[in-house]
């Protein structure tokens, strides 16, 4: 959202603060019926209700806009949405994610734009890839050169002349605000999406920081996290990334 509508960004804010208050207002419901009925079965599922309330509300946090402008651990910000996104919409779909991801500090408009677009093509891919199989999505974020880059992946099986719905527009928009390209490849062995955009926000970080960073690049390139077990391979084909 532009700077230049401060009128739009206060209702946002305050629809968001709202949308937590009823979120938590169904999570105490939830927990109190729970806690009064005596039947144990009752309470392990409303328990379970509770608890998938959390994770859902922990996601629409993570993709609340910014209200100030700072540099974010993007890969931080990224594990945090992932593991919400597991926890509450792929688990029960035995879809299990994976985050590969090297240090890399970003604005925080940026790492709201880029985490708004994952979460986009991670739903995508949950609601159209599978077909009530199996499968694995990787989420992967990478420095290259002056650019930084994000990829997608996943080993379903969907088509790629299915139309362009509204979630596809909403990226393009988000695509726009990094000053970067999206890209969607499509293959027998899953499908690939590719954003890449200016990276900047190395500039501004400590040289501490900076240390680490270049560390854990030379010792492996990045990080794996695994919020599900057993991934079926991810075939990358020509879609390689540097530091697979």
């Amino acid at each position: 959202m532009s700077e230049s509508h401060p009128d739009e960004q206060v209702l946002l804010h305050e629809l968001n603060h709202r949308i937590n208050n009823e979120f938590t207002s169904a999570i105490g419901a939830v927990s109190l019926a729970a806690a009064r009925s005596s039947s144990d079965r009752v309470k392990v599922a409303l328990t379970g209700v509770a608890e998938l309330l959390h994770h859902y509300a922990a996601v629409h946090h993570a993709l609340q806009m910014p209200e100030a402008e700072a540099l974010i651990d993007a890969t931080a910000y990224l594990r945090k949405l992932c593991l919400s996104m597991s926890k509450s919409k792929l688990a029960h779909l035995k879809i299990n994610l994976v985050l590969a991801a090297e240090p890399l500090m970003l604005e925080s408009h940026k790492c709201w734009r880029l985490g708004m677009i994952v979460h986009e093509l991670i739903t995508n891919a949950a609601r159209h890839a599978f077909a009530g199989r199996v499968g694995g999505i990787r989420v992967e974020l990478s420095r290259v050169g002056a650019l930084a880059e994000c990829r997608v992946l996943d080993n379903g099986s969907a088509l790629g002349n299915v139309r362009p719905g509204r979630g596809l527009k909403i990226i393009d928009e988000l695509i726009k605000g990094l000053g970067g390209r999206f890209e969607q490849r499509f293959g027998s062995q899953g499908s690939t999406s590719i954003i890449v955009f200016p990276y900047q926000g190395g500039r501004q970080t400590s040289a501490r920081r900076r240390t680490r960073g270049e560390t854990a690049r030379k010792r492996g390139c990045r990080t794996d996290w695994i919020f599900q077990r057993s991934l079926p391979r991810l075939e990358r084909g020509s879609s390689r990334s540097p530091c697979s």
